[in-house]
C-alpha cells in the first residue's frame, strides 16, 4: 500500500511539514503542542483612507505638549552615556589592576625618585611641591591635603574649586603642585599618593609665615613729660612666627633702665613690648625706635619721639670779652630748653639788638633741647663797649646770661738803639772799675805791688770775656725785638 502523506488539520495553527516526512523520520514522534487558546481569524483588510487607532489616538491627544516626549528622549541618551561611562570605569580599572599585577611581577613597580621637600614660603609668594615617580605605568599620581583629607588634583586635572591651585606634568615621571599666593589658611600637610595596591605616598609640610606689622592702634606715639618724670613706651606688632620688639635710641645713646633700688643701668637696646622710663632727664630726650621682627624680611620699625620739658637754662662760657678798637670781637652763650626757646640779644638797658651791618646773630642747635648764641661785633669803637645780655625764653619760664666788653690796649715793648746799648755796657764796665779798685785798695801791701798788677790785668780779662758771652747772649733777643 502506497505511503500516503496527510497533513492533519485541527483548532491549532498549521505546522508546516515536508512531504513523507513522517516517512522519512521513524520512531516515536514528539507530542503535538497544547492546544491554543487563541484562534486564527482572517487578517483584516484596511481602508487606507480610514485612520487607525494609533492617528485617532494621537488625534485625541493633540492638545498635548510635546515636552514629555523630548524628555523620554533625554532619560535614554542619559542612560547610554552613563552606561557608557560605568563600562569605561571598569574597563580602566580592570587595566590598572591588571597592569598593577604585570608590573609586580616583572618586578618593576611605580617608587619616588626623591623624597618631597618642606616649604616654607611668605604669605602672597608661591609654592611649589614637586613629585618624581619612576616607573608610573598606568598608574595615577594624586595630590591630596592630608589633614583636611580633601582630593586636590589627580595626575594632570584639578578636583577641587580652588583656582589658587594648579598641576603640571613636565615629563614622563615628574608631577609639580603649585599653589598661587599662599594664604595663611594653606598651611598644613601635602601628600603626593601613586594609586598602586598597597597605595605609596610621601609627604612635605607647607609653612607660610607672615613678616611683621607694626599695629599702631595699639602703639604708642609722640610723649611729654616733665623732667624728673616717668614714661611708658608701648609697641604692638603681629606676623608669623610671633614678632620680637627691640627698643633702641636713633641716635646710638644709651638707655637708662632705673630699677626700684635707685641701680641705673645702661644699656644699647631693652627687648619687650613696653619700655618703663622713670625719673628721666633732658639727656633722655630724643628718638627711640621700636624695631619688630621675626626672621621673615623685612623688618619694620616705629619712630617715637620722647620731649622732656624743663626750665631754660643759659651758660656764658667768658662772661669779660676784650678787644682793641677797630676789630671784631664774638660773644658766645650756651642755652637749653624744652619746649624749644626763642633765644635773642640785647644791650645791657635792654635795647634788642638785630641784625645788620655792625651785628650778625647765629644760631647752631646743638641737641634736641641745647643750641649754642653767637654774636659778632664789627670794627669795635667806645661805643659798642659794655654790658650785653643772651636771653632765652620757653612756655615754662626764661633765663638770661651777662657778658661785658672792654676794650684792649696793645703796646710795643721799646728797643734799645746802638748809642744805648754802648753807654750801658760802658756804665757796666765802670761800676765794675770802681768796685774792683775799692778792693785792691783794702787787700794792698807794701811788699806785693807786682802782684797786684797781675791780678788786676786777671780780673779784667775775665771781666771782658763775660761781657762779650753776654753780648753774644743779647743779640738774638733785640733782634726779635727790633723785628
Amino acid at each position: 500500500m502506497p505511503f500516503h502523506c496527510s497533513l492533519a488539520v485541527d483548532q491549532t495553527p498549521p505546522a508546516v511539514t515536508t512531504p513523507c516526512a513522517s516517512a522519512r523520520r521513524p520512531g516515536p514522534q514528539p507530542p503535538p503542542p497544547p492546544p491554543s487558546a487563541t484562534t486564527h481569524t482572517r487578517p483584516v483588510r484596511r481602508d487606507p483612507q480610514r485612520p487607525s487607532s494609533a492617528s485617532r489616538s494621537g488625534d485625541r491627544n493633540e492638545g498635548r505638549s510635546g515636552s514629555a516626549m523630548f524628555e523620554g528622549t533625554q532619560r535614554r541618551h542619559h542612560r547610554r552615556t552613563d552606561g557608557r561611562v560605568v563600562r569605561f570605569a571598569v574597563a580602566f580599572v580592570a587595566i590598572t589592576a591588571f597592569y598593577g599585577r604585570f608590573t609586580r611581577v616583572i618586578g618593576f613597580e611605580p617608587d619616588f625618585l626623591f623624597p618631597l621637600e618642606n616649604v616654607t614660603i611668605a604669605q602672597g609668594r608661591d609654592a611649589i611641591f614637586t613629585c618624581v615617580v619612576n616607573n608610573i605605568g598606568g598608574n595615577r599620581v594624586a595630590w591630596i591635603k592630608a589633614d583636611t583629607k580633601a582630593i586636590l588634583a589627580i595626575h594632570e586635572h584639578v578636583i577641587t574649586n580652588n583656582e589658587r591651585l594648579s598641576v603640571t606634568h613636565n615629563d614622563y615621571n615628574t608631577w609639580t603642585l603649585n599653589v598661587r599666593t599662599v594664604r595663611r589658611e594653606d598651611r598644613g600637610t601635602y601628600m603626593c599618593q601613586v594609586n598602586t595596591d598597597p597605595m605609596k605616598s610621601q609627604s612635605a609640610f607647607l609653612e607660610v609665615v607672615i613678616p611683621p606689622d607694626i599695629v599702631y592702634e595699639e602703639t604708642s606715639g609722640d610723649m611729654m613729660i616733665p623732667e624728673g618724670g616717668s614714661a611708658k613706651l608701648v609697641c604692638k606688632a603681629r606676623g608669623y612666627p610671633e614678632p620680637k620688639i627691640l627698643w633702641k635710641r636713633e641716635d646710638g645713646g644709651d638707655i637708662i633702665v632705673r630699677t626700684g633700688n635707685a641701680i641705673k643701668t645702661k644699656m644699647t637696646s631693652v627687648e619687650g613690648e613696653s619700655l618703663l622710663l622713670s625719673k628721666v632727664t633732658r639727656s633722655e630726650m630724643g628718638a627711640y625706635l621700636c624695631i619688630a621682627a621675626n626672621g621673615v624680611p623685612p623688618s619694620v620699625s616705629k619712630r617715637l619721639m620722647l620731649h622732656v620739658h624743663f626750665h631754660p637754662l643759659v651758660q656764658v662760657p667768658n662772661q669779660l670779652v676784650g678787644a682793641p678798637q677797630k676789630t671784631d670781637i664774638t660773644l658766645q652763650c650756651y642755652v637749653e630748653a624744652s619746649p624749644k626757646s626763642i633765644n635773642y640779644w640785647t644791650r645791657e638797658s635792654g635795647e634788642m639788638i638785630i641784625s645788620n651791618d655792625k651785628y650778625n646773630m647765629t644760631e647752631l642747635t646743638v641737641s634736641y633741647y641745647s643750641a649754642q648764641m653767637k654774636l659778632t661785633i664789627r670794627k669795635l669803637k667806645k661805643s659798642d663797649l659794655g654790658g650785653y645780655k643772651c636771653i632765652s625764653k620757653n612756655s615754662i619760664g626764661e633765663a638770661e646770661g651777662n657778658i661785658r666788653v672792654y676794650e684792649m690796649n696793645l703796646t710795643k715793648p721799646r728797643t734799645l738803639s746802638e748809642d744805648e746799648e754802648d753807654n750801658a755796657i760802658n756804665t757796666f764796665n765802670s761800676e765794675e772799675d770802681d768796685y774792683e779798685n775799692r778792693n785792691t785798695g783794702r787787700n794792698s801791701s807794701s811788699n806785693a805791688p807786682s802782684f797786684k798788677d797781675q791780678s788786676h790785668r786777671l780780673h779784667r780779662s775775665s771781666s771782658n770775656m763775660i761781657r762779650c758771652i753776654y753780648l753774644v747772649l743779647l743779640m738774638p733777643v733785640l733782634t726779635l725785638i727790633k723785628n
